[in-house]
Formats: C-alpha cells, structure tokens, sequence
C-alpha cells in the first residue's frame, strides 16, 4: 500500500511525484530569479523617497527598499513497512524572487551621490542574497528530517507527524528571517558608514 501527501506554503509545500517502493534521498529543488523596479530621484533624500513610495510592499502594507519573495513546495509519499507505514520519499522544492530597485540616473550622477547609491545598492543585493540563503538552508533541513522520521503504526499518524515537523520548520524558517532583519536594522548606520570608507579608500588607490 501506498499513499501520497502534498503540503502548500507562499512565503509553499505542493505537487505530485511518482511513489517509490523504498526511500530514497531528496534533493532539494531550488531556484532564484530577479525582477527590478525603477526609481527617479537626484538627491540622497530623493532617493530615501523614491525607494519609500516604490518599494515592494510587504506585511502590514509597509513599503521596503527590496524584497525576496519565498515559495516553498513539495510532497511526500507514505509506503507501508512490515506493518507500518514511514516516508517513502521527501522532495521539498523553494523558488526564490528577490525584488531589487534600479535607479533610472544612476549614469548622470555626481560622484559622490553614485557612490552612496552603488553602496547601498549592493547592500540591499548582499541583504535580499542572504533571505534567499536562509531559505535554501531551511528547505534542505526540513527534507533531511522528514526522511528520517522513523514509521508509525499507520499512514494517518504518519501524515499527522509530517505535518507538525513541516509546521515547526517553517515556524523556525520565519523565525530566523525576522532575526536577521532585526540584526541588519540595528547595524545599518554602521554598515554604510564601514561601507562607504571602504569604497572611498580603495578608490583613492
């Protein structure tokens, strides 16, 4: 006896696969895409507008200087052993979307503003980067341990446990990612201003 579940999460766990006749080791299916929007501006308070009016929105309506947008997904099959039932097969696949902006007169800038703006800029990439690290990490943690859940008596409780492993792993997904935003926020001044000698001692070399 066989049986299949798919799981549905968007920040997803869903589709079908073929049912093996004995576990075998997932590989995590990941992929990550890029989308751009365009701002005006031609000041550094300009930009700190442009950024606050066009910027993706995220919960609670709130406006970002970028974003990256989580789909999870996968299934898992259920096959019967002895008398038992276990997890015949773990896929878990996350599609990431990191949402970045694009200054229209970056080209016609002054130095010093194009400065500000190219280090900001690869700020946001390395911090939109790093949430779609996050992700992957998560994805390919909850796969490993849901293929090894040990059986139980039957495929009911079984689905029941894969739904509660997959539960607190997205929990802990969400966890990590509101963590690391609260650490970036609380060190964004002294980034930029760490970021900002940097690039202006090395392009006096």
């Amino acid at each position: 006896m066989q049986a299949h579940a798919s799981f549905v999460r968007t920040i997803v766990i869903a589709a079908a696969l073929s049912l093996p006749a004995w576990p075998s080791a997932g590989e995590t299916i990941t992929s990550k895409s890029f989308s751009y929007f365009a701002i005006g501006g031609r000041t550094a308070t300009e930009l700190d507008e442009e950024l606050a009016i066009r910027g993706p929105t995220m919960k609670g309506g709130t406006r970002h200087p970028g974003a990256t947008k989580i789909k999870w997904g996968g299934s898992v099959t259920y096959v019967k052993r002895g008398n038992k039932c276990a997890v015949g097969e773990a896929k878990v696949t996350l599609s990431t979307r990191i949402i970045l902006p694009r200054w229209k007169h970056r080209r016609t800038a002054t130095p010093s503003l194009a400065l500000i703006w190219d280090t900001l800029s690869a700020d946001i990439k390395r911090h939109e980067e790093r949430h779609a690290e996050i992700a992957r990490n998560h994805a390919k943690g909850l796969e490993k341990t849901l293929m090894a859940l040990r059986p139980e008596s039957d495929c009911e409780r079984m689905q029941a446990r894969v739904d509660r492993v997959t539960a607190d792993a997205v929990a802990a997904h969400d966890r990590d990612q509101a963590r690391f935003d609260l650490v970036e926020s609380r060190n964004f001044n002294e980034r930029m201003i760490r970021l900002l000698s940097y690039r202006l001692k090395s392009g006096q070399q």
